[in-house]
């Protein structure tokens, strides 16, 4: 398959980039478009005077939130886990 060549602005800068498909340039797109948003709210929100320290913020929330998903599901697939194990004991125990 060929590489679909895309340009996203992230902070006022250009950068091509290639992808595999078009769910994938899909993604960067609204990626971009989500880390535009971030920049903006945090520069309106905040006495920033660098485009790097912006960056550094937009950076971290999504990182944290990415890694807070991360635990949240590791403490689900434990859950769950635990139920199964459950139901198995139980069923070993009455056949």
């Amino acid at each position: 398959m060929a590489k679909i060549k895309v340009n996203v602005v992230i902070a006022g800068r250009t950068y091509p980039l290639s992808v595999n498909s078009t769910e994938e340039e899909e993604g960067m797109r609204k990626a971009a478009k989500d880390i535009n948003e971030l920049i903006a709210k945090f520069e309106q929100n905040y006495a920033v005077a660098d485009k790097q320290d912006v960056l550094a913020m937009s950076a971290l929330q999504f990182a944290s939130k990415a890694k807070i998903v991360s635990i949240n599901n590791t403490i689900e697939n434990t859950e769950v886990s635990n139920k199964i194990n459950e139901l198995s004991n139980l069923l070993d125990k009455h056949l």
